[in-house]
């Protein structure tokens, strides 16, 4: 199975090297290669130079577009390259490459979307920052029938035919809605077990303001939007 890791940046200078060095020593000890492409999502400081000083395959931006933009454009170049499933993999270092065979082997075994959760045989710790995520799950939960327990995850796969969906169709975001979507449209959506490290550099998009702001459209979106997709 051909497997392309997609990478939004925006201004992740501080963890790009290192992010590509990890996918790089993966790639030297493991039998299956992951190639990877970098979405500059229209950075402000230095991602861009570091990719191509470095050579790293990348596509920029001219404007920030948003994660969904950074997603879709990467969805598109996967699909038109010829690839049987993308990996979405964040560029802040947390997400390790060693998880990514599991995901696939989902795929292979005919899912169409498989989250990389954290809290699958973890119990999710009921924190400020995890309101959001319990909020999210409970919403999805009520509205799909079926349970998520990481639904923020941002480390997810996606078949050939979702790739394809995705790649042709403007309303496709990588976010909780989106697979709640794919659920009541009969898609086949697991989690599996993944472990990831925190944030060593540079700071989240999401801070407490728009973590709440984000959280809001995510439980109006899942309520009322989601109903009247086509």
């Amino acid at each position: 199975m051909k497997v392309l890791l997609i990478v939004p940046a925006y201004n992740e200078e501080e963890n790009i090297l290192k992010v590509r060095n990890i996918i790089e020593n993966y790639n030297e000890k493991s039998e299956q290669k992951l190639d990877y492409i970098i979405i500059n999502d229209g950075s402000s400081d230095n991602t861009l130079k570091l990719c191509e000083d470095n050579h790293f395959p990348v596509i920029s931006l001219p404007v920030n577009l948003g994660l969904a933009g950074g997603f879709q454009t990467g969805m598109k170049y996967a699909y038109r390259t010829g690839y049987d499933c993308a990996v979405q993999f964040d560029a802040d270092g947390q997400h390790l490459p060693e998880y990514v065979k599991t995901l696939i082997k989902e795929i292979e075994n005919g899912s169409d979307i498989v989250i990389g959760s954290r809290f699958v045989t973890k119990k999710k710790p009921f924190t400020m920052r995890m309101l959001g995520s319990f909020m999210i799950s409970t919403v999805i939960k009520l509205t799909t029938g079926r349970k998520i327990k990481d639904p923020t995850s941002g480390m997810r796969a996606f078949s050939k035919t979702v790739l394809k969906e995705c790649a042709e169709k403007v309303n496709y975001g990588p976010e909780p809605d989106t697979m709640a979507y794919f659920i009541k449209q009969g898609k086949k959506v697991e989690e599996v077990q993944v472990e990831m490290t925190e944030r060593v550099a540079g700071e989240s998009y999401l801070n407490f303001s728009r973590s709440i702001m984000y959280m809001l459209r995510m439980m109006i979106s899942l309520i009322f939007i989601q109903s009247f997709r086509d």
